[in-house]
C-alpha cells in the first residue's frame, strides 16, 4: 500500500494553527498573502516578508508598509501609483494558486458544500484532489473538529494540494489526511464500514466506485459526484439506479453570469462563467434495502464496447500535463515567494520558463 499523510489531528496544535475568525482579522502580518488593487481595478497577490518589495513597471511598494496595518488600507508606491490592500477572498485564493489540474470552480465548490450538506464536525472522504481547491472548501465546511480524508492517485498532485492547503491555512490542517493511492482499494482498508458522513467524487469513473461507497458511507449519507461530461453523468446515474443501495440520483449545472454596473449603463457581462462540470447527487439506503425503481425509465440504456473503453483522460478532453510542470507547479505551491515580491529580472525569468513547459 503506497500511503502518504499530510496533516493529522495528532501532531499539530489547534491553538497554534488559526484557522478560523483569528487567521482573517486583525492588522495584515509577516507571511499573509495581501491582495493589491491598482487604480484601473487590476490585481496582484504578493505574500509580505520583512524587507520585501512589490515592482511593477511603474515602480515598487515596500512591503513594511503593508505589515502592521489594517485590511483596507490604501498605499502608495515610490512613482505615485496607489493600492488597496486587502486579504484575498477564498475565490481570489483558488483562482490564481499554482495548479498542475483544472480546479472545482467556487460556484461548484459552493453548491458540493451546500447540496452534500458538509457540516462542520462531519466526517468526509474525497477522490481527485486535483490542485486542493476543493479540499480548502471542504475543510472550512468541516472546521478543525471535523474529518476530511483524500485519496489521490498521483503524488505530483498530492504535493500541488498539500502546498495549497498549507498556504492558506498558514500551516496543515489539523482535519486534514491524504492518501496515495486508488480510491476503491484503499478507502475499505482506511475507513469503518458506514461510518462516513459524506463521499464527494471528482474522477473520471465514479461508477468504479460504488461498491466502496456503499461499504464506508452510512446510512442517510450523501454521495456527490462532479463529472464533465453528459456521457459520464448518464452513465454513473445508470449505474446508481442499477445498484439499489442508493436514492434516485438527481443532477444539475449552474451557470455564473456577472453584471456592468456603471451609471444607467447596467447589463449583463459579455462573458460568464458557463458550463464546468455537472453534480449528481444521491443517498445511501439502510443495510439491506433495495431502492424503489422509478416508473418512467428511458428505452436505451445499455453501453457498448466502445463506450466501455473510452474512459481514458484524453478521450474526455483533459490536456497532458508533462512531469516536468508538475514539479515546478509543487515547487510553488510550497514557496512563499511569489511572482508580484520578486524582482522585474527574475519574474520575467520564470515567465519565460513557464511558457517553454507549456511549449513542450
Amino acid at each position: 500500500m503506497n500511503t502518504s499523510q499530510f496533516g493529522t489531528a495528532t501532531d499539530i496544535e489547534t491553538e497554534q494553527q488559526p484557522h478560523g475568525a483569528a487567521a482573517r482579522r486583525g492588522p495584515l502580518r509577516p507571511g499573509e498573502r495581501v491582495q493589491l488593487t491598482d487604480e484601473k481595478g487590476r490585481m496582484n497577490t504578493i505574500t509580505l516578508t520583512p524587507g520585501g518589495a512589490f515592482h511593477t513597471h511603474k515602480g515598487f511598494l515596500s512591503h513594511d508598509q503593508l505589515i502592521g496595518a489594517s485590511e483596507g488600507t490604501i498605499v502608495t508606491n515610490t512613482n505615485g501609483a496607489q493600492y488597496q490592500a486587502l486579504r484575498p477572498l477564498l475565490s481570489d485564493f483558488v483562482l490564481s494558486m499554482p495548479r498542475g489540474a483544472a480546479v472545482v470552480y467556487p460556484k461548484d465548490a459552493g453548491q458540493i458544500v451546500t447540496m452534500a450538506d458538509i457540516f462542520p464536525g462531519a466526517r468526509v472522504v474525497e477522490a481527485g484532489v486535483g490542485s486542493g481547491a476543493l479540499s480548502i472548501s471542504l475543510l472550512r465546511a468541516v472546521g478543525d473538529n471535523g474529518y476530511l480524508h483524500s485519496f489521490e492517485r498521483r503524488e505530483e498532485f498530492a504535493d500541488i494540494a498539500k502546498g495549497n492547503v498549507e498556504t492558506i491555512f498558514g500551516g496543515p490542517h489539523p482535519a486534514w489526511q491524504i492518501t496515495l493511492g486508488d480510491f476503491q482499494e484503499q478507502v475499505i482498508e482506511a475507513e469503518k464500514p458506514g461510518t462516513v458522513d459524506r463521499v464527494v467524487l471528482d474522477m473520471l469513473a465514479p461508477w468504479e466506485c460504488l461498491d466502496a461507497v456503499a461499504t464506508v458511507l452510512a446510512p442517510g449519507g450523501v454521495w456527490i459526484s462532479y463529472v464533465a461530461t453528459v456521457t459520464q453523468l448518464s452513465r454513473t446515474a445508470e449505474a446508481i439506479r442499477a445498484d439499489g443501495r442508493f436514492t434516485e440520483p438527481d443532477a444539475w449545472e449552474s451557470m455564473v453570469r456577472g453584471w456592468h454596473l456603471e451609471g444607467l449603463a447596467v447589463r449583463p457581462d459579455h462573458r460568464m462563467v458557463a458550463h464546468t462540470g455537472f453534480l449528481l447527487t444521491t443517498r445511501r439506503l439502510a443495510h439491506g434495502v433495495t431502492g424503489i425503481s422509478t416508473k418512467r425509465r428511458p428505452s436505451k440504456t445499455g453501453f457498448s464496447e466502445e463506450d466501455l473503453n473510452a474512459w481514458t483522460p484524453q478521450a474526455v478532453g483533459e490536456r497532458a500535463v508533462s512531469d516536468k510542470r508538475l514539479r515546478r507547479v509543487a515547487r510553488d505551491a510550497s514557496s512563499t515567494i511569489q511572482r508580484g515580491s520578486l524582482p522585474p529580472e527574475e519574474a520575467q525569468a520564470r515567465r519565460e520558463s513557464e511558457s517553454a513547459d507549456q511549449g513542450e
